[in-house]
């Protein structure tokens, strides 16, 4: 479907809507709506995480989107008016450690209304209190799934306490993830002929492990103080086991093994004061990654025939480290201003090696080049902000600056280079009516570097690998958003939002001498589509009953490195949803629900091969929920009763992608039902 006729369609039908609680609108005025907890009381909320998750047209985006330091950071959820001063331990972890008997209120207002930069559209701030109160609350969760050992290790444990000026909070928690799936990968010539048929087992399981808290000091003099940290271990191994049948040759057996054992540690904080005739802060944050991996493959006919082996190692070390301060003041009614100055060092250091085995040999170490890496950035920059209502409707907020940032890589290869680069953001709200707001934004950005580009890996599974790039530069948007919130009262409420990105200096795969790897393409197009919607089915005779929506949609353009055609930018998402039917069932505890997602990617493109992973058809997910057992609540949950399938192709062409098409593969392998059962309470 063309995007213009997606775009129109979708605004002239986007009425889905729907209050936070079956009976109970906000209130609302101009410039915020405000929640009281009771208006979420349907829902039987453990913490605000819960309370903020059922807000109408709302959802939540993460402080750790890889965003550039703190002046670039997209978090929308603000906590007693201040922003998280974190990234892995930001707003959506902190709001899941209060308790809902701290909650006093829930606002949801303009980003312009917060005098923080970068913040535009709809934000959500709650308001906390608890004076001599110690709470918490627990989450304790079974998942069974085929073929898989159960997770029976999944968990949270909060507490959280305040007494006069100081408070804290505490978390525990254990998120394991399993995954697995069976069946068929046919592989044929370039004409369509079968070649080998595989039939493969692949498992993977992981834990993850962390503890987390956040300290707050707020004394009569005004001063404010945060201290959040987190530390945590993440351990996945995996394996795919094959039987392979060559068509002409001995059946054999392929193995194909990978781990990692990492740990993670992030502390963050701010202090603020009055200084003159404004406010004065400081921001820092330290965050440091240990991450062993190791990849082993075996092959070998039955008869003995085609033995090989392989064997990857890495070792990657990285960190950020940001140093910000903010200085802020009025100069009048509905005028403020703000300068802010930033610092980071960033890091990456990584040590490998490959070796090979071939006719039942030993391990031989095989050359790879930028494998024993360090890449380093530092980067400065001085951003001036001005917030000014220039009626009672209609507030405009702009920001601009420069940043400048050092790069340099040593190791396997010795490189500096220095860029200074504008970036900035003009954001305009219109209040048009108490129900209706729309809000324009034009942005400079600057990409932020994932370093990993700069080494290089070995894929053995496939057979290929990634050549690092160190030339790789940051790269640069224009970005053109208009942003639409209706709140349709009694029938809810709903966020649109259409996008226009034009891109310079793109991360794609890009030919690297003899190989690819990650590099700069000189532009990109990208167009958009987001919604955050909620219908209210009372109003149409389903009580209790509501329907709530978001949804992604990107058409992107950019020039092939290999073939010269336009195509998507590589690997990029086409679009995403996740839809969820709930119904809280009146004058019962009972609650019931059916969730429906799915997503499309683009393909993955590389020197001599074009390949795409997904998901077919959409996973499907019913659940049952009882908001008072013993004063606890209990779900029971079934999900993929669609029986959706892990599926991937991928063609492999002689030379590069102009030469003729060689090979295929592809499979779809089903990995059956998946149980829970969830109990959550507080206390």
């Amino acid at each position: 479907m063309p995007l213009k006729s997606l775009l129109l369609g979708s605004l002239a039908m986007i009425a889905f809507a729907g209050p936070a609680c079956a009976d109970t609108a906000p209130a609302t005025g101009t410039d915020r709506s405000t929640y009281a907890p009771a208006d979420f009381a349907q829902y039987g909320p453990v913490n605000a995480l819960d309370m903020v998750r059922r807000i109408p047209g709302f959802a939540i985006l993460s402080d750790n989107s890889g965003n550039r330091g703190f002046g670039q950071a997209r978090g929308n959820v603000l906590i007693n008016g201040q922003r998280v001063s974190a990234k892995a331990n930001g707003a959506e972890a902190a709001l899941g450690r209060i308790a809902v008997a701290r909650v006093v209120r829930v606002e949801v207002l303009d980003g312009a209304q917060t005098d923080i930069p970068g913040l535009s559209g709809k934000v959500v701030n709650v308001i906390t209190d608890g004076e001599g109160t110690t709470d918490g609350t627990w989450r304790y969760k079974i998942r069974l799934r085929e073929n898989l050992p159960p997770s029976l290790n999944e968990g949270t444990l909060t507490l959280a306490g305040a007494k006069g000026a100081l408070s804290w909070s505490l978390e525990a928690d254990s998120s394991p993830q399993r995954a697995a799936d069976a069946g068929w990968r046919l592989i044929q010539d370039g004409q369509g002929a079968l070649l080998e048929q595989r039939n493969e087992d692949f498992t993977r399981v992981t834990d993850d492990v962390s503890l987390s808290g956040s300290l707050g000091w707020k004394p009569a003099s005004g001063v404010i103080a945060n201290l959040n940290a987190k530390i945590g271990v993440w351990e996945m191994d995996g394996k795919q086991i094959s039987k392979t049948y060559p068509l002409g040759a001995s059946e054999g057996r392929r193995l194909f093994q990978f781990a990692e054992d990492e740990w993670n540690a992030e502390i963050g904080g701010d202090y603020e004061f009055d200084a003159g005739p404004g406010r004065l802060k400081f921001i820092g944050l330290a965050r440091h990654e240990h991450s062993p991996f190791i990849d082993r493959f075996q092959m070998a006919g039955l008869d003995g025939s085609g033995q090989y082996a392989s064997s990857f190692t890495q070792t990657v070390d990285e960190g950020e480290y940001i140093l910000r301060s903010e200085y802020a003041l009025q100069t009048g009614q509905g005028r403020d201003w703000q300068i802010s100055a930033e610092g980071a060092f960033n890091f990456l250091e990584a040590e490998a090696a490959f070796e090979e085995a071939i006719g039942g040999g030993p391990l031989v170490p095989v050359p790879l080049h930028l494998a024993n890496s360090r890449v380093e950035e530092r980067r400065g920059e001085v951003i001036l902000t001005h917030g000014r209502a220039l009626s009672p409707k209609l507030s405009l907020q702009v920001s601009g600056g420069v940043e400048y940032s050092e790069l340099t890589q040593s190791g396997d290869a010795e490189n500096a280079r220095a860029f200074t680069r504008p970036k900035g953001i003009s954001s305009l709200s219109w209040q048009q009516s108490d129900t209706l707001k729309f809000v324009g934004k034009v942005e400079r950005r600057v990409g932020q570097l994932n370093f990993y580009d700069f080494i290089s890996s070995v894929d053995l599974d496939l057979g290929n690998g990634q050549s690092g790039n160190t030339e790789i530069v940051p790269s640069q948007s224009w970005r053109y958003s208009l942003e639409v919130q209706k709140d349709f009262r009694d029938w809810g409420a709903s966020t649109v939002r259409l996008i226009y990105v034009n891109l310079e200096d793109v991360v794609d795969q890009v030919p690297i001498g003899q190989g690819v790897g990650p590099g700069n393409i000189d532009s990109a197009k990208a167009y958009a589509l987001e919604t955050e919607s909620t219908l209210k089915l009372s109003r149409l005779g389903f009580a209790g009953a509501e329907l709530t929506a978001t949804g992604r949609y990107y058409d992107t353009e950019a020039d092939d490195p290999v073939t010269g055609i336009r195509r998507s930018i590589n690997g990029h998402l086409i679009w995403d949803y996740n839809i969820e039917l709930r119904q809280d069932v009146p004058r019962t505890d009972i609650a019931w629900g059916l969730v429906l997602e799915g997503f499309k990617q683009e393909p993955f493109y590389q020197l001599s091969d074009t390949q795409l992973s997904g998901n077919e058809p959409p996973f499907l997910m019913a659940y049952l929920e009882h908001k008072d057992i013993a004063g606890m609540t209990g779900k029971v949950a079934l999900g993929n009763l669609t029986n959706q399938k892990d599926t991937y192709w991928r063609r492999v062409y002689a030379g590069d992608r102009n030469g003729a098409l060689v090979r295929t593969e592809e499979y779809s392998r089903a990995f059956g039902p998946i149980f829970t059962v969830e109990l959550k309470g507080k206390f």
